[in-house]
């Protein structure tokens, strides 16, 4: 299965350091949807990325509207996550598709709200305390990213650690 990680206008650059390096042990691609409230190039980006930045695919894109003109959600398994979804993360069927794009929006503001609207039904959330505005972005990426793998059997990941068999 191909898994695409789009983030939408990511403000903070650590956040986008953990995502990719996610990315890189996962082999999801991470496109990057402009405009970024940071430079990739920033120290605090190369920092949280680590040493994976050469190992991971990353696919930038001028705005969301060139994005979703390349991949139209009518014709891609496309997910948006936001805390305003109906359907919980886990109830989704990973497991069947071929190819995954999960879409987060920005820190401060999620996806935008015509774009939830319109494809109300692929908006998916992770559940949390209603007293709390929303988890951590990279956290976020992590939890559904692992719950599509694991739908998918974890296939081409290592799950047994060689050194200690």
């Amino acid at each position: 299965m191909k898994i695409n990680i789009v983030m939408v206008e990511p403000e903070i650059p650590q956040n986008t350091g953990n995502i990719a390096r996610s990315c890189a042990a996962t082999g999801a691609k991470l496109h990057l949807v402009h405009p970024l409230g940071f430079s990739i190039s920033e120290k605090q980006v190369k920092r949280a990325g680590l040493d994976y930045w050469d190992k991971v695919t990353i696919e930038e894109h001028s705005s969301l509207a060139a994005f979703l003109g390349k991949y139209p959600p009518e014709k891609n398994n496309m997910y948006f996550l936001t805390t305003k979804g109906q359907k919980c993360y886990s109830d989704v069927n990973f497991s069947e598709m071929e190819e995954v794009f999960l879409l987060f929006g920005k820190e401060t503001k999620g996806l935008p709200e015509d774009l939830l609207q319109k494809y109300i039904t692929n908006a998916i959330r992770i559940p949390m305390l209603p007293t709390l505005r929303s988890l951590n972005l990279s956290n976020s990426v992590a939890i559904v990213l692992y719950e599509v793998l694991r739908q998918d059997n974890f296939k081409n990941l290592e799950e047994i650690s060689k050194y200690f068999s």
